[in-house]
């Protein structure tokens, strides 16, 4: 192994790592790999074929000597405690100006703290969120980096050539000081967990209300594909209903078990849009449904205290459009509520997000790519202040032509008891937003009642108090 040969270096060599380091080669540029575990270092010198171009060690001193200044090393890794005691392994064969790369889902605090540490020893340091999984990391991932932009320089032609292309544009763009890229691509898998719930909710709806078999929603789902319903997620749903158990005729979907785990990445989304008073709702139900799953045994014997009535059938042609219009509408809240929260925290950590650019990034690539991202980055950029997807010119007919299938699906669920609380969630969340009074003068008065917390009034300016009794 040469030393300062290889342009660009990774730790952790697992399968995301490995295909994102064979994407990196097959570009152009000579990569060097780093991991403890010598079965996934053979691994990838046995994939990557001519060393020349890549190659790897599990030897942390040659690893960064072969690597040219100054250092690129991004780190794949699980986020937490591996990360900092990566960091350490790392550093004392460090020189100053030399680049760390944290490429998996840290929380975006933890990459605020790693950023100070590391810029007191004079190494840059910045997270560049990753969404594609293992096949988005092999032929193009979308990449969201944020931190040193004078750093991002050093390996922008890098990540241009790895990631996924829409229209010729490369899937990645810096995206701001700090801890803007973990951020941005947190929010990505909240919009991501809500958009999951939402395609499993119409399939839970079409199989129970009309009987629709694997075939048929394999049909219908690909067709939806090919319309203004197109995204990553919706094509997948239609290639799990066709895909059939090895050696069986019986479909594989019904075989799984429906209880649907999770790495935190929903929940920070929703605790931090808490944090900074942000309606997510959809966002938030979508890890709730999650969390309820994994009460398989208290589900089952929920369902014999609380047995329900067969669905009323509906005619299938008709359920499939009310389908089709009631998830197109709850995407659209769902990109809108993600969106809500990256201008809210934009200027609350002072990143300074594109939120155009950002749209533009997850059109390939990502997990939640989708037809209507290119309507939302036009959106963002006509009106670069947009204070919510909702209130876009461009949006109003979308919004409007799907608003009564959403009302008669949501309408259906709660009365046959199939429940559907992204869907409810994201039709209480439009009916919410757009009214121009809500009931919460009730709750002004109730807590003032009991705890004098003062309210404010209509007609006159300044705080009051009541003594209610």
């Amino acid at each position: 192994m040469k030393e300062s040969y290889y342009d660009f270096g990774l730790v952790g060599l697992g399968v995301m790592g490995r295909n994102f380091i064979l994407n990196v080669a097959d570009k152009g540029f000579k990569a060097c790999g780093y991991d403890l575990d010598t079965k996934q270092v053979n691994a990838l010198v046995s994939e990557g074929g001519d060393p020349s171009k890549v190659n790897a060690t599990d030897d942390i001193t040659k690893f960064v000597a072969s690597l040219q200044a100054p250092r690129k090393i991004m780190m794949l890794v699980p986020a937490g405690k591996i990360v900092d005691s990566v960091i350490e392994s790392l550093l004392p064969h460090l020189d100053k100006n030399d680049i760390l790369i944290d490429g998996g889902n840290s929380y975006f605090t933890d990459t605020d703290r790693r950023e100070s540490y590391l810029s007191s020893r004079d190494i840059y340091f910045f997270g560049a969120g990753v969404s594609g999984g293992a096949k988005g990391a092999r032929i193009g991932p979308s990449i969201m980096p944020g931190g040193s932009k004078s750093a991002y320089k050093e390996v922008k032609a890098i990540f241009e050539a790895v990631a996924a292309t829409f229209e010729g544009e490369p899937c990645v763009a810096y995206l701001g000081p700090k801890s803007a890229g973990n951020y941005v691509k947190m929010v990505h898998n909240g919009i991501e967990y809500g958009l999951m719930q939402l395609t499993s909710e119409i399939y839970d709806v079409l199989k129970k209300a009309a009987e629709l078999n694997n075939e048929e929603l394999h049909e219908l789902y690909g067709a939806w594909n090919r319309g203004r319903l197109q995204s990553f997620l919706v094509e997948i749903s239609s290639d799990i209903f066709s895909k059939k158990e090895d050696g069986d005729s019986k479909p594989l979907i019904d075989l799984i078990l429906d209880k649907a785990k999770q790495k935190g990445t929903g929940k920070w989304t929703s605790q931090n849009a808490m944090d900074l008073g942000i309606p997510v709702p959809t966002i938030d139900v979508s890890v709730s449904m999650r969390e309820i799953s994994a009460l398989k045994e208290q589900r089952m014997a929920a369902e014999k205290l609380y047995p329900k009535k067969m669905p009323e059938p509906v005619e299938k042609e008709k359920l499939g459009q009310m389908a089709e219009g009631a998830l197109y509408f709850s995407f659209i809240m769902t990109y809108a509520q993600g969106m809500h929260q990256l201008s809210e925290a934009s200027k609350e950590y002072s990143y300074e997000l594109d939120l155009a650019t950002i749209a533009k990034i997850w059109r390939a690539g990502c997990i939640i790519r989708a037809g209507l991202l290119e309507d939302i980055a036009i959106a963002y950029q006509n009106d670069p202040e947009l204070e919510n997807l909702l209130m876009a010119s461009s949006f109003t007919d979308k919004i409007k032509s799907t608003l009564d299938a959403t009302r008669e699906l949501v309408a259906y669920g709660v009365t046959n008891a199939i429940p559907l609380p992204g869907l409810s969630n994201s039709l209480a969340y439009f009916d919410a937003y757009s009214s121009g009074r809500l009931p919460l003068n009730l709750i002004q008065a109730q807590r003032d009642y009991f705890g004098s917390h003062t309210y404010e009034r209509l007609d006159k300016e300044g705080s009051f108090h009541t003594e209610w009794e």
